[in-house]
């Protein structure tokens, strides 16, 4: 069957007219032709304006851990919202939903809401600052902590323009940042235990906040090596530096308590978004009560759409059935599943792949036979692996075509799709070798 984009690339020319590259997010866009428009969504399939069906292992970049449009959460949020989507006022949901994340998550203590990963990693930096009376924030090569000026550095660039890792640069990913916040911000190589040691001893008194995400969830879900978070942790408390662990992508995702569950680390602050709302709008950040209650004592932090209520509605019902069903530990067990089949085939085509992140969330380098940070990830053949996610699109199963971006899986990924993803990935790394 021949893979029709007709209607994609004529939709794409009108966008292009209206709306910068055609696309809300410079991660929609693929390339000119080759960009797909969705039509629909519905349990772990998609479907695009010109028919084609997918297995969507994308999943909105994260968020959708039940299912697209899964009814009861979507039934929820339809009931609710006849009695207002939004108050200038704090409703009994709110109070309900921040005793559920303090159920859930060890560190939060106290929350506040916002509406998307970015606000609340940003807000989670300004408590921090507030907190400790410091500026300087240290980052990690490849992590991604929203699309605002603070924290983006050392995320998308080759890896080769961050200079020696005894002596880093940071380097701004976009055009647009000023100058002036470069001093603020310090990088170093994610799983350098020397590096990040070596750093603070010379900064550490300065820094406010050390911010990372368990695995690198925009640079392949690498793992973090045994030992780095607690080594984080053990310095943040040295030398009084808030630990901000980034759960954007991982929390409620790797366990019902997140990667702080999973890994069984106690961050000062953590911040949440994406499957917390199954595709409705909110995020949260928390942390101790010391340090979330300066927030109205001089400190700022706010929101017309943090309450929304279709968000609320939909982040109470998704939490209540993950307490109530086996969720995550089915979607472990399809992605375990799915990863060790990944890993027979490329053993089978002789191709060495170092395979990173968790079972929910995972992704793999080709080429290379472990990846421990950006650096080690820029080696892999980049290429071969777009060249298979080509194919593999084409007969319906639709990974990002950015392989910095982890495959997700969510509870409505069957059996099935797991068995069809294996054929049509077999067959893909057949053809892409071939080209």
């Amino acid at each position: 069957m021949t893979h029709n984009m007709s209607k994609s690339q004529e939709l794409q020319k009108k966008a292009q007219q209206l709306i910068p590259l055609g696309v809300n997010s410079n991660f929609r866009y693929w390339g000119d032709g080759i960009t797909p428009y969705v039509q629909k969504a519905k349990g772990s399939h998609l479907w695009d304006v010109d028919g084609n069906e997918y297995i969507d292992y994308r999943l909105a970049f994260g968020p959708i851990i039940l299912g697209h449009s899964y009814d009861e959460v979507d039934n929820a949020v339809a009931e609710a919202i006849h009695n207002g989507t939004m108050c200038a006022m704090t409703s009994a949901l709110e109070v309900e939903l921040a005793q559920r994340i303090k159920d859930m998550c060890p560190c939060c203590e106290m929350s506040r809401l916002a509406c998307s990963g970015t606000e609340a990693t940003q807000h989670a930096l300004r408590v921090a600052r507030a907190y400790t009376g410091r500026e300087l924030v240290l980052k990690f090569e490849g992590n991604y902590h929203g699309f605002y000026d603070y924290m983006l550095f050392s995320t998308y660039a080759p890896a080769e323009t961050y200079n020696n890792r005894r002596n880093p640069t940071p380097v701004p990913s976009s055009s647009g940042i000023p100058k002036a916040l470069h001093s603020l911000v310090l990088t170093c190589p994610f799983n350098d235990f020397e590096q990040l040691d070596r750093m603070l001893k010379t900064y550490g008194y300065q820094i406010a906040a050390i911010i990372t995400e368990p695995c690198q969830g925009n640079c392949a879900g690498i793992d973090p090596a045994p030992g780095w978070l607690e080594f984080i942790r053990k310095k943040c408390d040295e030398y009084g530096i808030v630990f901000i662990l980034d759960e954007v992508k991982s929390g409620f995702r790797f366990a019902n308590g997140g990667a702080q569950e999973w890994y069984k680390i106690k961050p000062d602050m953590a911040t949440y978004a994406k499957a917390m709302g199954n595709g409705y709008p909110l995020a949260m950040f928390g942390g101790k009560k010391e340090i979330m209650s300066i927030i109205g004592h001089g400190v700022a932090q706010g929101g017309t759409y943090n309450n929304n209520m279709p968000g609320v509605v939909a982040a109470n019902k998704v939490l209540e059935i993950l307490q109530r069903e086996p969720i995550i530990k089915t979607i472990i067990k399809r992605g375990t599943r799915l990863m060790d089949g990944l890993k027979k085939i490329f053993e089978e085509y002789g191709v060495p792949v170092a395979f990173s992140g968790h079972p929910t969330m995972f992704s793999y380098a080709i080429g290379v036979e472990k990846v421990t940070c950006q650096r080690d990830w820029a080696e892999s053949e980049r290429d071969l692996y777009l060249k298979i996610v080509d194919v593999a699109i084409e007969k319906g199963v639709m990974p990002d075509h950015d392989p910095r971006e982890p495959w997700f899986l969510c509870y409505s990924h069957s059996e099935a799709d797991i068995d069809k993803t294996l054929e049509v990935m077999r067959d893909a790394l057949k053809l892409a070798k071939r080209k």
